[in-house]
């Protein structure tokens, strides 16, 4: 496949994605928040081991170990960090809010699209720079999606939506992932993009650092810890071993 068909691929790939937050309805809460927890912990060892094994070596490889390499990662890291500060967004892996808390319903929403909206431009970038690089960050966004999607649709609902609505206007805010895969494809075809992989290796970083690690790094019960652990090791160790797959292709 030619690299913009891979592109468009990942962005439906990703937009369908939104669709398993249909599983929230046949969960009870108490459930669905017991298997939350450890996938939100494999998806930030899945962000870490993207970023770091996959995203930052991609870069150095394009870029050389020059420093603006590093300006850049950190510059992904600082646009996520402004995008939860000044618009109040915040992941939604549980504690879902009453029906009196309704408006907060359209801050995910509007969150949720922009962030997939860069997260589109840093698959999309990695795509361009290498399909290996590509298929390795899709499946590191992708990880983290699935709890990411799991929780919003529950927001949606405890927040008053009708359940086919909720489904339907969260699948359209995971449709500006393939915009931004397709802005990057755009931009390739006149400038020098490179600038997208360290930038996608800071988005992981803080998304991992910031919003998922916080959530389950502490637990009263020791054997849930060791879950979280051997969860978060278990989505490192898969982007390793993807990494020395795809290094044989």
């Amino acid at each position: 496949m030619t690299t913009l068909l891979w592109i468009v691929a990942a962005g439906v790939a990703m937009s369908a994605i939104a669709l398993v937050g249909s599983i929230a309805l046949l969960l009870p809460t108490g459930v669905l928040e017991r298997i939350l927890r450890p996938m939100v912990a494999f998806a930030a060892g899945t962000l870490l081991g993207g970023s770091l094994l996959h995203m930052l070596p991609g870069a150095i490889e394009v870029g050389g170990a020059d420093p603006a390499v590093f300006v850049w990662m950190l510059a992904g890291f600082a646009a996520f960090f402004a995008l939860e500060q000044f618009l109040h967004w915040r992941h939604c892996h549980h504690e879902f809010p009453d029906r009196a808390r309704q408006p907060l319903t359209y801050l995910v929403l509007v969150g949720d699209g922009l962030h997939n909206l860069l997260g589109g431009l840093a698959v999309g970038g990695a795509f361009i720079a290498d399909i290996r690089l590509g298929i390795g960050a899709w499946l590191a966004a992708a990880a983290h999606e699935v709890p990411q999607e799991l929780g919003d649709f529950g927001v949606l609902v405890h927040g008053g939506w009708e359940k086919r609505r909720a489904l339907l206007f969260n699948a359209l805010s995971a449709l500006t992932f393939l915009i931004g895969g397709l802005l990057a494809y755009g931009a390739s075809l006149a400038a020098d993009v490179s600038f997208l992989l360290p930038f996608a290796a800071g988005n992981f970083l803080y998304i991992a650092a910031s919003d998922l690690v916080p959530e389950v790094k502490r637990d009263r019960d020791l054997r849930m810890n060791l879950l979280h652990f051997a969860c978060l090791v278990a989505g490192m160790a898969l982007l390793y071993l993807l990494r020395v797959a795809l290094e044989g292709m």
